[in-house]
């Protein structure tokens, strides 16, 4: 069978958790591409499911909810919802708009999120965490193990109250990087798509030299500019700048001049 379109005979890495790489696995697929889904971060169960359970108790008391990201609202929504309904007074926020179509799947609607830049830098940016808005407030971050803290500092530089309830931690892939290397060593991995710093450092420490080596050379496609600073930060040079999320990319990916 001939395989057509932009990605035709291209393997693309598929770095997300896997319960996030299928969208972006098959926006390759559609233009041609073989996806190859390799999470760099393993994603569980927060080791103390207590903060997240006194959370739920409380849900009344907060003004507005954060969910850092879709897996933030995948651990966190069966305990919030298990034994009351999304408060109508309760705003919820998110960081990317992947969080804001899962919400919106349980039935909680109204989302506040970024529309273009999706980090805290750009949702801090909205009028409804104005310093008048916040102050004074009650607000619950959920979110992974570890992360940036700018967030929580900044709404707590504004007046409000912060809890940061982690629901998940993150973790580096079990099986080691054993199928990227037969994959490079075979000649058909054409590129990497890395959309987290935390597991980009993971692949990097996981690697031996051999495998830096073919890094190094492999076409890293990231979609934020913090990314692609800590990728520089870790000795890379090849690396594509792209536009947000998988839309972004996919694009990316696209609009490359592949070597013949």
């Amino acid at each position: 069978m001939i395989v057509c379109g932009p990605l035709a005979g291209r393997t693309i890495v598929v770095t997300r958790p896997q319960a996030q790489a299928a969208p972006l696995a098959e926006a390759i697929v559609a233009a041609g591409g073989t996806p190859l889904i390799f999470p760099l971060l393993e994603i569980s169960l927060a080791t103390d499911p207590q903060p997240l359970a006194e959370a739920a108790a409380r849900l009344a008391d907060y003004a507005l909810v954060v969910f850092i990201s879709p897996n933030a609202a995948d651990h966190a929504l069966p305990v919030l919802l298990e034994q009351q309904a999304w408060p109508e007074s309760l705003i919820p926020a998110a960081v990317g708009q992947g969080t804001v179509k899962l919400l919106a799947e349980r039935g909680i609607r109204g989302c506040i999120a970024p529309t273009e830049r999706f980090d805290s830098e750009a949702l801090l940016e909205l009028p409804e965490l104005a310093a008048e808005r916040v102050k004074g407030k009650r607000i619950a971050i959920f979110r992974g193990d570890g992360g940036r803290e700018l967030l929580a500092d900044t709404l707590r530089e504004r007046g409000a109250t912060v809890d940061c309830i982690t629901c998940y931690r993150r973790s580096g892939p079990s099986i080691g990087v054993a199928p990227l290397m037969a994959a490079w060593r075979a000649g058909r991995l054409d590129a990497l798509t890395v959309s987290s710093s935390e597991g980009l450092r993971y692949l990097v420490d996981l690697l031996d030299a051999d495998g830096r080596a073919f890094l190094q050379k492999t076409p890293l496609f990231v979609p934020h500019a913090r990314i692609a600073e800590n990728a520089r930060a870790l000795g890379l040079s090849n690396i594509l700048l792209t536009e947000a999320a998988d839309a972004g990319i996919l694009a990316g990916l696209v609009a490359y001049n592949w070597p013949a």
